[in-house]
C-alpha cells in the first residue's frame, strides 16, 4: 500500500476541514444590545382614529405585572403606561447574526361589533433580521423576515445576494437613515398589526406613529399622528424578563402562547411560537432555529454556518 499516499489524502482534508470552519470575525465585538441598536427598524405603526392609543407599543407587563390575562381590561385606564418597548434577541452562527424584534400590543382589535370572533388580547408580531458576519462591527445586513399574523414575508435590501428559495422574497427591504446610520424599515397595520417592510408610502388614513431605536428611553406617542416617538429595546433574555416568564402559567398557557381570555382565548404568540402554517420550518423557528429558517428561505447564501455559536432559546 503507497502511505504517502493516504498521508496526502489525510493532510489536504485536514486543510479543507479547517479552511471550510474559518468564517469572517470582527475584529472588535458588538455587544448584543449595540447589535440590535444598529439594525433596529425604524417602525411605521399605523393607528385607527377610532382608539388609536389600542395600536401603541408597549411592553408585556405595562402595567405593572406579568399577569397576561389582564392586559386588555388595563389597556386604556393609564396611557402614561403605554410605553413604547420593543424585544429583541441575538442568536449567532459561525456566519451570521439573527435577530429578532418583537412587537407587542395589549389589544388584537376591531372597530366593529366582535362577539369574540376577531379580537383577541395579547399581540405580538415581528421581524428577524438576517445579518452576515464580514468582518466588521456590526456586519451587513442581508435580509429580514416579517410576521403577519399566521404568514411570514421576505424581504431583501438592495444589493442582497439572497434569491428566492423555498419561498419567495416579498420584496424589498427600505432603508431610512437613523442617528447616522441605515436602518430597516417596517411596517405594522392598524388593529391586527400584521407586520411587513415599509413600502415607502403614507399611513392609511393619513395617520400614524413612527417609532425609532433608543438603548434606553421609552417613550409615549403624545396622540396617534405622532412621527417621532423613541421606543427602548429590552432583551428578551433579560434576568426576570420575557424569555424567564416562558414557563409562568400566568403569562403563557402554553408553550410561547401567551394566556388571555378577552376575545379569543390564548390566541398570540411570543417569538418562540411564531408559525407559518405552509412552510417547512418547525414552529418557532424563527427564534429557535433561525439559520434552517434562512437555509429554507432563501438561495444565494454563500458561505453559511448552521451551527449556533450562541443560542439561550435552547
Amino acid at each position: 500500500m503507497d502511505f504517502s499516499r493516504w498521508k496526502t489524502w489525510i493532510c489536504c482534508a485536514a486543510v479543507v476541514v479547517c479552511t471550510s470552519a474559518v468564517w469572517p470575525q470582527p475584529a472588535k465585538a458588538a455587544d448584543d444590545l449595540d447589535l440590535a441598536y444598529r439594525w433596529a427598524p425604524v417602525h411605521y405603526q399605523d393607528t385607527d382614529d377610532t382608539d388609536a392609543d389600542a395600536d401603541y407599543l408597549t411592553a408585556v407587563d405595562y402595567d405593572g405585572d406579568w399577569n397576561a390575562k389582564n392586559n386588555w381590561e388595563n389597556q386604556d385606564d393609564d396611557l402614561s403606561r403605554l410605553r413604547a418597548t420593543v424585544y429583541y434577541s441575538v442568536v449567532e452562527t459561525g456566519t451570521h447574526w439573527y435577530i429578532v424584534y418583537s412587537f407587542f400590543h395589549p389589544r388584537d382589535w376591531v372597530d366593529y361589533p366582535d362577539f369574540g370572533l376577531d379580537t383577541h388580547e395579547n399581540d405580538m408580531e415581528g421581524a428577524m433580521a438576517i445579518v452576515r458576519k464580514d468582518g466588521s462591527v456590526y456586519g451587513k445586513l442581508e435580509g429580514m423576515v416579517t410576521v403577519f399574523h399566521t404568514n411570514f414575508y421576505s424581504f431583501t435590501p438592495a444589493g442582497s445576494p439572497l434569491t428566492d428559495g423555498e419561498e419567495n422574497i416579498d420584496g424589498q427591504l427600505r432603508m431610512v437613515t437613523y442617528d447616522g446610520a441605515l436602518h430597516p424599515a417596517t411596517f405594522q397595520e392598524a388593529k391586527g398589526h400584521g407586520l411587513k417592510a415599509w413600502n415607502g408610502g403614507e399611513f392609511p388614513g393619513g395617520d400614524g406613529v413612527i417609532y425609532y431605536p433608543d438603548r434606553s428611553v421609552a417613550e409615549v406617542p403624545e396622540h396617534g399622528n405622532d412621527r417621532y416617538v423613541k421606543y427602548r429595546l429590552v432583551n428578551t433574555f433579560e434576568a426576570g424578563g420575557l424569555w424567564d416568564h416562558r414557563s409562568d402559567s400566568q403569562t403563557f398557557a402554553s408553550w410561547g402562547t401567551f394566556a388571555g381570555d378577552n376575545g379569543k382565548d390564548n390566541a398570540a404568540n411570543a417569538a418562540w411560537g411564531w408559525d407559518d402554517k405552509d412552510d417547512s420550518v418547525a414552529r418557532g423557528a424563527m427564534a429557535t432555529d433561525p439559520a434552517r429558517l434562512t437555509d429554507s428561505y432563501f438561495n444565494g447564501l454563500g458561505q453559511f454556518s448552521t451551527d449556533y455559536v450562541k443560542n439561550a432559546y435552547r
